[in-house]
């Protein structure tokens, strides 16, 4: 499935594929890679909030600021949510930054083997295969109860919804 008109990338549409997940609808399992190259599965954070998000690259400036600002607010709930970040970027740029950032709460997560979760979610830019900027609430049974695809890749994402209905499901 394609979408277009939904995300520009320097203000150039760019064309969304995969299948598209609503709210109220159960995250798909995708198996991802993590820092030590061990295959992750999202179900391994079932139990507990999530909240997952997807980004072009860890190596630019709006990625890195996201995932650090999402980090600290995060590691504020004591544990009660997971943050997980995926990017198609190699495990191993992931891991360098989870060290120069000093990450507390976040788990990177990388698709670049399969472009698995981005073609999950339908939210892999058909043109350049990298993920678009998305944010996911996701309860802890596996429902998504909250999704923002930011229009512009380039613009961070609306932090205060996030983390309010991120904190509406810890209680």
């Amino acid at each position: 499935m394609e979408r277009q008109g939904l995300v520009t990338l320097g203000g150039k549409p760019v064309t969304l594929v995969g299948n598209e997940v609503s709210v109220g609808q159960r995250l798909p399992d995708v198996s991802l890679t993590g820092n030590d190259m061990a295959q992750v599965k999202l179900s391994d954070f079932s139990g507990k909030v999530i909240v997952l998000l997807t980004v072009p690259s860890l190596d630019t400036p709006v990625c890195s600021l996201e995932t650090a600002r999402f980090d600290r607010e995060i590691a504020a709930t004591g544990g009660k949510v997971a943050l997980v970040t995926v990017s198609v970027d190699l495990p191993f740029a992931q891991k360098r930054w989870c060290l120069s950032n000093n990450g507390e709460a976040v788990v990177t997560l990388s698709d670049y083997r399969e472009r698995s979760l981005g073609l999950a979610l339908g939210v892999l830019l058909k043109e350049p295969l990298i993920l678009a900027r998305t944010v996911w609430v996701v309860d802890k049974e596996g429902i998504v109860r909250y999704i923002e695809i930011v229009p512009e890749i380039g613009k961070e994402p609306d932090y205060s919804k996030a983390l309010e209905a991120a904190k509406k499901l810890v209680g």
